[in-house]
């Protein structure tokens, strides 16, 4: 099958939807598919065309990561777009953006479309009654349309009335993403950068890490600001993963408050270090404020760690007492008394067990691979002119 797939982002960028994609399109070229991408120049020195993992990945000009940045992308990206589609059997546009250009690629031919939703972006947008109408149209265009979250999905439903979409969780590659003995102590210490998490030895402190990007929306204000009443009752350090435009602020913070020497700033790290880098916690923390299905509590949760998160988005359809612990949202004290709950049940082993046993039963990035296959082959079959 060749399998064409539009998305604004895609590795060397971090992030839950590009983990999605490469980990979907590498799952599918394994199993002897062919599979194009076409994606954006995001970074200097990006290649405008190359092979990762036997995926053929084109780059197109993006000139800003901003709302006009992703249209005129897409609007960009229609040539390559189009003359790919030429060969395709299925198109599938990630996230609502590429939705465009995939339909003007695939013109007048009766190649499916099948899209996913992701993240917060979306949900912004649909609450906007100006935008209802058009992301509307969007829902439409697909012959099939997946949504990371149940909360994406019965948005999108609730604005094209008769379609249906249908909820499927991202998926972890669990062969790479599980417990890992090897660098822990130095995944979590060694690079500091001067903003180091405490001085005292590993086994007497609690190692919380949070592998989130610094952006509002992921809420990691709310965790810092927890970590006062977290370090007054039990020895803890937090590891942060990730970079963004908040970080300076979120330094700042962390000073006023007298937390900072117990906080790790570790930035972006590469993909290939967070197996270890997880691994060297005890538990993860999500303390978002809008989420689809995390890709990252997800990979937390493969490398065996207990996951404490807000209760939003789809956090609630992967995390609950058995493999961690949730809290509501903006509310550092709750945040607080969860993180320190559920370090002093004493079980942290035993969830963080349990937690990759369910994302292998239920997320494993094969249980992905199948899904898409089922729904482009049943796409193909159809009759001609067939409803979907």
């Amino acid at each position: 099958m060749r399998i064409l797939f539009h998305c604004v982002y895609f590795p060397p960028e971090v992030g839950g939807l590009e983990s999605h994609v490469y980990y979907l399109c590498r799952g599918l070229a394994d199993r002897g598919h062919e599979v194009q991408v076409v994606t954006s120049r995001s970074r200097k020195g990006l290649p405008a065309h190359e092979v990762r993992d036997g995926i053929q990945v084109w780059r197109t000009w993006l000139p800003g990561r901003t709302p006009m940045g992703w249209i005129t992308h897409a609007l960009g990206s229609v040539p390559r777009t189009r003359k790919l589609a030429r060969r395709a059997d299925v198109i599938h546009a990630q996230a609502f953006q590429s939705v465009v250009p995939c339909r003007m690629a695939r013109g007048r031919r009766r190649i499916p479309l099948v899209t996913t939703l992701h993240t917060s972006h979306f949900l912004k947008l649909a609450s906007k009654k100006w935008a209802r109408p058009g992301l509307g149209r969007l829902v439409r265009m697909a012959d099939h349309t997946f949504a990371a979250s149940k909360e994406i999905a019965d948005v999108a439903m609730g604005l094209a009335e008769g379609v249906s979409v249908e909820a499927l969780a991202n998926g972890v590659d669990t062969g790479f993403f599980k417990p890992t003995d090897g660098g822990a102590t130095e995944g979590a210490h060694g690079r500091r950068d001067g903003t180091g998490a405490g001085e005292r030895q590993a086994e007497e402190l609690l190692r919380l890490v949070a592998p989130r990007r610094l952006f509002h929306k992921n809420g990691v204000e709310y965790l810092i600001r927890a970590m006062p009443a977290i370090l007054a009752q039990i020895p803890a350090e937090l590891v942060l993963i990730g970079d963004g435009p908040e970080g300076p602020r979120l330094k700042a913070l962390a000073a006023e408050l007298g937390v900072l020497e117990h906080i790790g700033f570790l930035g972006s790290r590469p993909h290939s270090e967070m197996p270890s880098l997880l691994s060297s916690c005890h538990m993860a923390v999500f303390p978002s404020l809008m989420e689809a299905t995390s890709v990252g509590a997800l990979e937390s949760m493969a490398c065996q760690l207990p996951v404490a998160a807000s209760d939003v988005g789809g956090l609630p359809e992967i995390v609950d007492e058995t493999v961690g612990t949730l809290f509501p949202p903006e509310d550092p004290s709750a945040l607080a008394e969860a993180v320190v709950r559920l370090a002093r049940e004493g079980n942290l082993r035993e969830k963080g067990q349990r937690a990759r046993e369910r994302v292998i039963e239920r997320w494993s990035n094969d249980r992905l691979v199948d899904r898409h296959l089922q729904v482009y082959e049943r796409l193909l079959a159809r009759p001609l002119g067939e409803a979907t």
